[in-house]
């Protein structure tokens, strides 16, 4: 299935399916203004893109042909493909109806309908639950060049930091993850009762129950609290993705369902400690550091 948000010809299949698609073998490409169905598009440097709009994602008709930079599509990979940017670069997209956010290397141009900002992989549409949609509000950020060999790592390692991958998409049990197992109790005795804000009544370690949610791994993070009331973990989503990605886990206490709200990872102490200043200011007082 392809997304049906409009592209140009297609160019030659040259790997078939079933076989490995090389990775890298493009070049770096801006590009000169061109249109698509009656629209210009104008290709250009744009370091500090941060766009809030609809995503789509295209598949194995595209799979295997080559890309605007002279790569092949490989719909199994983060990947994804924009209209303007330039090619390859890494950006970062957070789907803002469920907090999720991963790395990609943009590599080709598209979509070219005007409600639309940005294309997916496939892979990139089902880890960022947009692929059973059809299309998703995303933020799109700029992040800088991808390599031209092709090297994935960094997609591949970002998206491993993200608890989702383990917890809200059930692929593995927090047990076979091999991850830490951080008990609710655990959690309220490390951060106090500050973090249970907006309507969200306090409480004591010992009342918590021990329902297990898994700590991200890789970095540090800033948990800026856990909420109760939907409207809250939809507001600290669109206020704190303004800083970095928002990770959002479920966690049990006394037969309701609380949402523990974390941003980053971040690098090092010294970033998190930058992104701890944005996040109280932005009125998350309770947050902290967590590694």
């Amino acid at each position: 299935m392809a997304s049906c948000g409009g592209r140009q010809k297609l160019s030659e299949r040259v790997v078939k399916y079933g076989q490995p698609v090389p990775k890298g073998g493009g070049k770096y490409h801006v590009g000169k203004p061109y249109a698509v169905g009656g629209t210009t598009f104008h290709p250009r440097e744009d370091p500090n893109y941060n766009r809030v709009g609809l995503a789509s994602w295209y598949g194995d008709l595209f799979h295997g042909r080559y890309t605007a930079n002279g790569e092949i599509y490989d719909m199994d990979r983060l990947s994804a493909a924009h209209p303007t940017l330039p090619l390859p670069i890494y950006a970062r997209v957070t789907n803002l109806n469920n907090g999720r956010s991963v790395v990609v290397r943009v590599n080709d141009r598209g979509p070219f309908a005007n409600d639309r900002i940005i294309d997916l992989s496939r892979r990139s549409a089902e880890v960022l639950g947009v692929r059973r949609h059809g299309t998703a509000v995303v933020r799109v950020t700029y992040l800088g060049r991808a390599p031209l060999n092709g090297d994935d790592s960094y997609e591949r390692r970002y998206l491993a930091s993200q608890g989702f991958m383990q917890v809200a998409e059930n692929k593995v049990s927090p047990q076979a993850s091999g991850q830490r197992v951080v008990s609710l109790a655990e959690e309220m005795e490390s951060q106090g009762t500050k973090a249970w804000r907006l309507g969200t009544p306090a409480a004591t370690p010992a009342a918590a129950q021990a329902t297990g949610s898994v700590a991200t791994t890789g970095g540090f993070l800033i948990q800026a609290g856990m909420f109760k009331m939907q409207e809250n973990v939809d507001k600290a989503r669109a206020v704190l993705g303004e800083i970095a990605p928002v990770e959002v886990i479920q966690v049990e206490f006394r037969g309701d369902m609380l949402s523990r709200v974390r941003v980053g990872p971040f690098p090092d102490k010294k970033a998190a400690r930058a992104a701890l200043g944005k996040v109280t200011k932005a009125g998350y007082r309770g947050a902290k550091i967590v590694n």
